[in-house]
């Protein structure tokens, strides 16, 4: 059966003139009609526009970073990635004809495979020749949207998550109407890499006073490709421990020797911390340089951040949520009432704002030299202390704030 959408209707504030039927700027011929150029920028000027929270909430907050990036297999259309270095790869097309579904599915898979060989570094290089810039451009534009992101976290995960293929893919145009289920079909025979997919509609309407109206919708989702999904909230990375990712490391003998570093840091600090709080989920040694302690809200859209910044020897812990989510409600819900919070925080928990005016709450301590066994002892018990008192005073604020969100969104 095929998909069928209904004409938007601009009902207009005088009652007594007739609902307008809202004309899509595709089916316009000549001067005016879209092209896929047009999707492509409208994609890169307002990433918010892609419904990936619908399609895989893991990759919320993704920041653009470039059109027509060149692969191998032919230059990407959109190129993004999340400040916890999750690639999203967008194939912008006008589907005029069912035959070229596949094709283009194919494409986007095509891309994947080859990025999935690269490393940091050759996205990074890929990246500065098309925006004729220097330097960790993509750690640049993701601080804009981001500026807290650590810079050895989000080239570590990146890297990973290049090597392991762990992508969301996304086919965004028009005319997508019939057969998009047996898409999923097809996937199912490429699954090799850990993947998700969507495919979504963006049709463009014109308002009576020129202006246009976009309404995304998502057609086809599938996050059941992967082999093995586990849903992380924005700004962090997946950390395995396995044989996948140890063999992979032994190519690089250097980020392999990081790795067990920073883990073995974790398991050291883990031993030592006890909770107050029996419920408080704990996470596993991570092989990066941060926890991430989830707190009871949706899609896994609040949690505390602990972190260890090995250049500075700093250890500190902050309230984390993706954007525009119950966790980033429950973060400024915290904010306005930080005349009580800080009082039980206590220590030297501070509340300030990042540069897009989103509320942070947090701690940090400074100590001479992390390696030393005397001073690793001494940032294990304040860190320990920190988080069992973040969690005890955050953890019921958060629960609260989300009961009070639900209740307003009326879910």
């Amino acid at each position: 059966m095929s998909r069928q959408h209904a004409t938007p209707l601009l009902l207009r504030s005088d009652s007594t003139t007739a609902p307008l039927k809202l004309t899509p700027m595709a089916m316009l011929a000549g001067e005016g009609a879209v092209a896929e150029t047009d999707i492509q920028r409208l994609v890169h000027e307002h990433p918010t526009v892609l419904p990936i929270e619908e399609i895989d909430p893991t990759f919320v907050g993704a920041v653009s970073i470039c059109r027509e990036l060149r692969t191998p297999a032919g230059p990407i259309d959109n190129f993004l990635v999340t400040p916890g270095g999750l690639p999203v790869l967008v194939e912008c097309k006008l589907w005029r004809n069912p035959e070229g579904r596949r094709e283009v599915v194919g494409q986007i898979l095509d891309y994947a495979k080859e990025l999935s060989r690269w490393t940091q570094s050759d996205l990074q290089r890929e990246a500065n020749v098309r925006l004729r810039t220097t330097g960790n451009i993509l750690l640049e534009k993701v601080r804009e949207v981001a500026p807290e992101v650590d810079e050895i976290a989000f080239n570590d995960a990146l890297s990973s998550n290049l090597r392991r293929g762990r992508f969301l893919l996304l086919i965004v145009g028009y005319g997508i109407r019939e057969g998009v289920e047996a898409i999923t079909e097809y996937l199912q025979r490429h699954a090799g890499l850990h993947f998700s997919f969507g495919l979504v509609e963006l049709p463009i309407f014109l308002l009576p006073d020129g202006s246009r109206l976009v309404t995304p919708r998502v057609l086809a989702r599938t996050v059941n490709i992967v082999r093995q999904v586990v849903a992380v909230p924005e700004g962090m990375a997946i950390a395995d421990v396995g044989s996948d990712d140890e063999s992979a490391e032994s190519i690089d003998p250097d980020q392999a020797e990081l790795a067990a570093r920073r883990q073995q840091f974790w398991k050291e600090f883990l031993a030592v911390l006890k909770l107050d709080d029996p419920e408080q989920p704990i996470p596993r040694p991570a092989r990066q340089g941060y926890l991430s302690f989830m707190f009871p809200a949706p899609n896994g859209s609040s949690w505390l951040t602990v972190y260890r910044d090995m250049k500075k020897n700093e250890v500190g812990v902050f309230l984390s949520a993706s954007r525009n989510s119950a966790g980033e409600y429950a973060a400024a819900t915290i904010a306005e009432e930080w005349n009580s919070v800080q009082p039980q925080l206590g220590g030297t928990a501070a509340l300030w704002k990042d540069s897009y005016g989103r509320p942070k709450v947090g701690d940090h301590r400074s100590f001479s030299d992390l390696e030393n066994p005397g001073q690793r002892e001494l940032a294990f018990a304040w860190l320990a202390e920190r988080v069992n008192t973040f969690v005890n005073v955050l953890r019921p604020l958060v629960r609260s704030a989300v009961d009070d969100y639900r209740a307003r969104e009326g879910l």
